[in-house]
């Protein structure tokens, strides 16, 4: 997989990320709320990322980073968004692929831990993020206190 850095906005990433809030529609009734604005992934203060296999776009994920303290965030986090596999090309460690490289560009700028957000509906994601040294956090932001959200962090 050839894995780019894009704008948040870019055409591509627009593409993928409107399927994932699709797929959290199908799963959860309702597309992700949390507050999310393309200046957040423009480096150096975020990164957004499009996986491409023949020139496709197939998978995607990005970070934004929090440089001020707010319980249970700490100075220094970066919080991954939107990481998605189309579901034609599930199972052939895609997803993995592009987490290794939002946790690479998180450390290469700087940030100390990952942390995340998923949903008790997704239990692959789930097995995904245990499996790559995630573990449970209290809630943020708009999930905390969301019975359907399971919060992630791992130290980078």
């Amino acid at each position: 997989m050839d894995i780019r850095t894009v704008p948040f906005d870019h055409p591509d990433a627009v593409k993928l990320i409107d399927a994932v809030q699709q797929e959290y529609v199908t799963r959860y009734g309702d597309p992700d709320v949390t507050p999310v604005d393309s200046a957040d992934f423009t480096p150096p203060s975020g990164l957004f990322l499009v996986g491409y296999l023949d020139g496709e776009p197939v998978a995607c994920g990005g970070w934004r980073a929090h440089d001020e303290a707010d319980p249970p965030i700490l100075a220094g986090d970066a919080e991954m968004k939107r990481l998605y596999v189309v579901p034609a090309l599930r199972g052939r460690g895609l997803s993995r692929t592009m987490l290794a490289e939002v946790e690479r560009t998180a450390v290469e700028a700087g940030r100390t831990r990952l942390i995340l957000e998923t949903g008790h509906k997704q239990p692959e994601a789930i097995a995904l993020y245990r499996s790559s040294g995630y573990e449970k956090m209290p809630g943020f932001g708009v999930y905390a206190g969301d019975p359907l959200s399971l919060c992630l962090a791992k130290p980078l």
